[in-house]
C-alpha cells in the first residue's frame, strides 16, 4: 500500500473519500462524483472532449458542466500543499501519487499467479471488497459511462471470486473464515453452481444442516426459476446427504403397505407403497421379493434412496414374489398389463415411472401408450432387446440356461443359483451374495423363473423407442454382464432427448459399496427434482 498516503479513495462499494482516516464528504451530484471516481480508476489523463461524451452528451452546456464539476472536486481532492487535480485546455488528470485507491492496491497485490501471493495479503485484498464497483452510481442515462461501469463491475466481480476462492482453498486449518468466505463468493452471483455447492460443503463439514438444507433450496429454486435444472448443485447434495446420513436398510419410521389388485386375466399382482411426495412407480423387473427386498443387503439402500423424497410404488411380477405364482400368460404384454393395472389399483393419476433390467421395456412400452400419464422416465440397466434378439451366440447361450434353470433353481444346493448370481452382482460380497441365491429360491419356482426369462429373451421394443415423448434418464454400469453396455447406449441414443450417464461398475444391480452408487442416487434425484 502506498506508505503515509494522506488520501484513501474507495471505489468497491459507495464511493468514499478520506482523508487521514476521517471521510471526507463528496459533492452532492452524481455526476460529479462519477467523475472522479473515472479519474481515479483510469490512472490517466482523459481529454475534455470525452469526459464532457462520457457524463454530459446530452446536455445544453457539457463544458461548463464539466467547469462546475472539477470545481467541486477541487475542494475536497486538493489542499493548500498540493494540487491533485491537475486541468488544461485539452486535459483533465487526477494525480493520486498520494492517493491510495482500493481497485489499484487490489490489482497490484494479485498480479500475476495468486498462488504465489502470501494468505495475508490476499486476506487484505479481501477485506478491501466492500461492496460492488461503484455502489449506486451507474447512472444509467449516461450510456457510455453506465458501459464503462459495468465493465468495471464484471471485472471487479472475477477479481474478487478468485480471490475468495483461493482463500477458501487455503482454509483447511479454518473452516469458519473459509465458510465466511464462502458465503461471500456464493453472494456474489446467486446462479454460480460450483460457489454454491462449495457452500454447501463447507456447511455441511461445519455441522450446520440446517442453514444447508435452506442453501441448497433457496438455491434450486432460484436456478429453477431462470430455466436450469442445477444438475451440478443436485448431484453435490445429494452426496452430501448421503454422507452425512448414509443408510442401508429403510427408516423404522417408513412402514410399506401391501395390497393386491386383479390384472387383466384375474391373475393376483402384490404391489406397495410407502414414503411421502410425489408418486415414483417402479416397474417390476425378474427376482423380487415386496417382503423379502425390504431390508435385504442388495435392496435397502436403494429402496431407502427411491422412497425418500417420494412415494414409491412397487409391485412383484406374476409369477414371483407375493404375486399368484400360477399364471397362465407369462409374456411381455402381460407384463405391460400388470403395470397398468397397478396404476388403476393404486389410484396414481400422473407420476415419474422407474425401471430395472427387464422393467425397463415394459416402462418403455407403458409410457408410449399412456406418456399423459408419465412425468419422468429413469432406465436403469435397461435394454430394448431380449438376449434372442442380440446375436446367434446370445441366443445359444439363453436356451442353454433355460435348461439350468428348469433343473437346479429350486435346488438346496445353490450351486445353479451362484452361476446367475455371479453375472447379476460379480463384486458383491459373500453375504450379498448369500441372500441373493436364497432370493432366487423364494422368488419364482424352477418352471416360472424359465418361463420369465424366456419371454424376457424374446423382447424388442425397439421401435417404439422415437415414440418416446417423456423426460428420460438413461444410466447404465460400463461392465454390466447381464444388459451389455451398448444395449444402454441404443436406448440413450434412441429416445429423442434422453440424458445418458455411464455408471463405472460391473453390477447389474448397483450395491452400497461400490462407487457407482452415490452418483447414480444424485443423478436420479436431481432428474426427478426438475419438474
Amino acid at each position: 500500500m502506498t506508505a503515509g498516503a494522506p488520501l484513501s479513495l474507495n471505489v468497491f462499494g459507495e464511493l468514499e473519500l478520506t482523508r487521514r482516516g476521517e471521510r471526507v464528504g463528496l459533492p452532492r451530484s452524481k455526476k460529479t462524483r462519477a467523475l472522479l471516481a473515472y479519474l481515479a480508476a483510469t490512472g490517466r489523463p482523459q481529454r475534455r472532449e470525452h469526459l464532457c461524451s462520457l457524463l454530459w452528451e446530452d446536455t445544453d452546456d457539457p463544458q461548463g458542466n464539466l467547469r462546475w464539476s472539477l470545481t467541486k472536486l477541487r475542494s475536497v481532492i486538493d489542499d493548500r500543499k498540493r494540487k491533485r487535480l491537475v486541468a488544461n485546455e485539452r486535459l483533465v488528470e487526477l494525480d493520486s501519487s498520494d492517493i491510495e485507491i482500493d481497485a489499484f492496491v487490489a490489482k497490484r497485490e494479485c498480479a500475476g499467479d495468486l498462488a504465489g501471493v502470501a494468505t495475508d495479503r490476499l486476506e487484505r485484498v479481501a477485506r478491501l471488497f466492500r461492496g460492488e464497483f461503484l455502489d449506486g452510481l451507474d447512472l444509467p442515462d449516461s450510456q457510455p459511462f453506465h458501459a464503462w461501469w459495468v465493465a468495471q463491475r464484471e471485472d471487479a466481480r472475477r477479481l474478487r471470486a478468485q480471490v475468495l476462492a483461493a482463500l477458501i482453498a487455503r482454509g483447511s486449518g479454518n473452516p469458519a473464515a473459509s465458510l465466511a468466505y464462502a458465503r461471500e463468493l456464493a453472494q456474489l452471483d446467486p446462479l454460480d453452481e460450483p460457489a454454491h455447492c462449495t457452500l454447501l460443503r463447507l456447511l455441511v463439514d461445519a455441522g450446520r444442516h440446517g442453514e444447508a438444507d435452506e442453501e441448497f433450496e433457496a438455491t434450486a429454486r432460484r436456478l429453477k426459476e431462470r430455466g436450469s435444472p442445477g444438475w451440478e448443485l443436485r448431484r453435490t447434495w445429494a452426496e452430501l446427504r448421503a454422507r452425512v446420513s448414509p443408510r442401508r436398510a429403510p427408516p423404522l419410521s417408513l412402514r410399506q403397505e401391501i395390497r393386491f389388485c386383479r390384472a387383466h386375466d384375474g391373475v393376483r399382482i402384490a404391489y406397495a407403497t410407502v414414503g411421502e411426495g410425489p408418486v415414483l412407480l417402479k416397474a417390476a423387473n425378474w427376482l423380487s421379493h415386496l417382503e423379502a427386498d425390504w431390508n435385504s443387503p442388495v435392496w435397502s439402500h436403494f429402496l431407502s434412496e427411491l422412497c425418500r423424497h417420494n412415494k414409491l410404488v412397487r409391485y412383484d411380477e406374476r409369477g414371483t414374489g407375493l404375486s399368484d405364482w400360477k399364471a397362465e400368460d407369462i409374456s411381455f404384454e402381460a407384463f405391460v398389463a400388470d403395470l397398468e393395472a397397478v396404476v388403476e389399483a393404486a389410484g396414481l393419476d400422473r407420476f415419474a415411472l422407474f425401471g430395472l433390467s427387464q422393467g425397463c421395456a415394459v416402462s418403455i412400452a407403458y409410457a408410449v401408450r399412456h406418456p399423459e400419464r408419465v412425468t419422468h422416465l429413469v432406465l436403469l440397466g435397461g435394454f430394448a432387446r431380449g438376449w434372442r434378439r442380440l446375436s446367434p451366440e446370445t441366443a445359444d447361450a439363453g436356451e442353454a440356461v433355460q435348461v439350468l434353470l428348469r433343473q437346479g433353481w429350486g435346488s438346496d444346493n445353490p450351486a445353479f443359483r451362484q452361476l446367475f448370481t455371479s453375472f447379476f452382482i460379480p463384486d458383491a460380497t459373500p453375504e450379498q451374495m448369500h441372500w441373493f441365491n436364497e432370493l432366487e429360491r423364494v422368488s419364482a419356482s424352477p418352471d416360472n423363473a424359465a418361463r420369465i426369462f424366456d419371454s424376457v429373451g424374446s423382447i424388442d421394443v425397439t421401435e417404439l423407442l422415437p415414440k418416446l415423448k417423456v423426460p428420460t434418464l438413461v444410466l447404465h454400469c460400463v461392465k454390466d454382464c447381464i444388459a451389455p453396455y451398448n444395449e444402454g447406449l441404443q436406448l440413450a441414443t434412441s429416445i429423442p432427448g434422453a440424458r445418458f450417464v455411464s455408471l463405472d461398475g460391473n453390477n447389474h444391480v448397483i450395491l452400497e459399496h461400490e462407487s457407482a452408487w452415490p452418483r447414480a442416487a444424485s443423478e436420479l434425484h436431481a432428474f426427478l427434482a426438475n419438474t
